[in-house]
């Protein structure tokens, strides 16, 4: 399967964000024609999506993309096969559980973010009960994801397409302090023989303040940051992930 032609969202009047905009350009020297297209013409059905087509766009657009097409994406930002590298306690719950247990005792020092709906929400620390009135609005069975509380020293973005590094932005904290990359590839050695891998993703990894490197969290390939990643080398890795989405989901269908 080879893609032929992108559709770029915009948000009116041609208004692109910044590293959609180098996807365009990339894919157009490339000879892929590009179509911009808003929010509103998807939501009305009005984009031609097969097993030829790319669409460049944040995560609520694709999600609503994969619908379309029938892929049933796994959101993760901790895949079993990488937990060890997260130095950190991990667990799940509910805001409607969470909520409960704040009734009879104090919930503080917690990192939430939502498990299912990247968006939704922007993940935030709870101090104590008094943070929980921001969840008032989010249904009670919104899945979380929780964390301990550490402190990073910096954090950066390893960029992964076909299984190698191809790029690193530091994106918080010092970027002057290096992380440990031994780690960092073997965290990737294990999550490519992990039936969790996919084509293209990042790993976040930060620097811990007792000094260990660490993993922040994965992202998959197909709606990333760049960070100010080469945009060829951004528009390659969004390409290896779309081709290996368009492939699992039209590979029993009719052409």
């Amino acid at each position: 399967m080879m893609i032929t032609k992108a559709y770029i969202h915009e948000y009116g009047n041609g208004k692109l964000e910044s590293e959609h905009a180098d996807v365009k350009e990339v894919l157009e020297s490339r000879g892929i024609n590009c179509e911009l297209f808003t929010s509103k013409r998807l939501h009305r059905n009005q984009l031609k999506l097969n097993e030829h087509t790319l669409v460049v766009g944040n995560n609520p657009i694709i999600e609503t993309v994969f619908k379309r097409i029938g892929f049933q994406q796994e959101l993760n930002s901790y895949p079993i096969s990488l937990r060890a590298y997260l130095k950190r306690s991990i667990w799940e719950t509910t805001i409607g559980q969470l909520i409960s247990e704040s009734y009879s005792k104090e919930i503080s020092n917690i990192f939430i973010k939502p498990k299912q709906k990247a968006k939704l929400f922007t993940g935030f620390v709870i101090q104590s009960n008094d943070d929980l009135h921001q969840l008032n609005t989010i249904s009670k069975n919104t899945e979380l994801y929780c964390s301990s509380v550490v402190e990073w020293q910096s954090e950066y973005r390893v960029f992964v397409n076909k299984s190698k590094i191809v790029g690193m932005k530091n994106y918080d904290g010092n970027p002057d302090i290096a992380l440990d990359l031994e780690e960092i590839k073997r965290a990737i050695k294990e999550f490519e023989v992990s039936d969790e891998r996919t084509d293209g993703y990042s790993l976040d990894f930060g620097l811990l303040s007792n000094g260990e490197t660490a993993l922040i969290e994965w992202n998959d390939g197909y709606a990333l940051g760049s960070y100010g990643l080469d945009k060829e080398v951004y528009t390659d890795l969004i390409l290896s992930r779309w081709n290996e989405i368009l492939k699992k989901v039209f590979v029993n269908k009719a052409v």
